[in-house]
């Protein structure tokens, strides 16, 4: 489960690089009921170039303009870490490379941006003023996230590496692969907070081949939610489809190509 104290290699944020912000947050406001609040004022030309979602008035996720040429709409997922330099060293030791240096954000926090060594991008975040999101493993908010990745081992060796995250393996039915799901370092099994699976390139054509991350939104009626999806723009890449154990789930797509996954949990098993 994510939860908000926010450990160290644990996530704790998530934001949109959208190529139209405010079309983008009201396709998430008519699927999963989030509110837009701009940064800046009102009546300047960007003040609605950045800003966060929030739900029942606690801060969900970031969603910004997409700048980068070249780049497709996607989310970033951003982890702990007590210090965003000693990351970013670490992370060019392990054969990852700097994609945005450490940064400071206002005194809210630091972050940095990265590439593994396979391709999937992904972030950091420091502490500041800002912890992290302020909700979490519940309705309309982050509940898990996963790597689709063309090289496990090496994943989960840099990874570990970095974060000195565990790992455990499952074999998925029906001869599917596996599916390695991770714990940040020193803590139990039921604070696992995502997952990573070998996919061969092919099956990666979203992200043109590279490997990438992506957050899994809990809902209480993946069905419904799944119908906002297409009924607003969006689309549907696999399900709704129940996996044993860990509920009803399906991959999506907004309008703009930024991919998530919604999921009805299975009810906790009986004792």
């Amino acid at each position: 489960m994510i939860t908000t104290d926010f450990a160290p290699g644990s996530p704790c944020w998530i934001d949109l690089g959208a190529p139209d912000v405010p079309a983008a947050a009201g396709f998430y406001n008519a699927v999963f009921d989030w509110q837009f609040q701009g940064y800046g004022p009102p009546d300047a030309p960007d003040a609605n170039d950045y800003g966060v979602l929030k739900r029942d008035g606690r801060t969900i996720a970031g969603i910004g303009k997409l700048t980068e040429e070249g780049a497709r709409s996607a989310w970033m997922i951003y982890f702990c870490t007590p210090d965003a330099d000693a990351t970013t060293e670490a992370v060019e030791r392990s054969g990852g490379k700097v994609r945005v240096p450490p940064m400071d954000a206002d005194g809210e926090g630091r972050m940095a941006q990265y590439t593994d060594p396979q391709g999937g991008q992904f972030a950091v975040w420091q502490p500041g003023k800002t912890k992290g999101m302020e909700a979490a493993d519940r309705p309309g908010t982050l509940c898990w996230t996963e790597l689709y990745t063309t090289d496990s081992a090496g994943a989960k060796e840099f990874y570990g590496n970095l974060f000195g995250w565990g790992t455990e393996d499952m074999e998925l039915p029906g001869g599917g692969g596996t599916y390695s799901m991770i714990t940040p370092a020193g803590l139990p099994p039921e604070r696992m907070h995502g997952g990573l699976m070998q996919l061969p390139s092919e099956a990666l054509s979203l992200n043109n081949g590279r490997p990438y991350w992506h957050p899994v939104f809990a809902v209480e009626d993946c069905d419904a939610t799944v119908a906002k999806v297409t009924g607003n723009g969006g689309s549907v890449q696999m399900g709704p489809e129940d996996a044993e154990g860990v509920g009803r789930l399906a991959v999506c797509v907004d309008p703009s190509g930024a991919d998530f996954v919604v999921l009805t949990p299975a009810p906790p098993a009986q004792a």
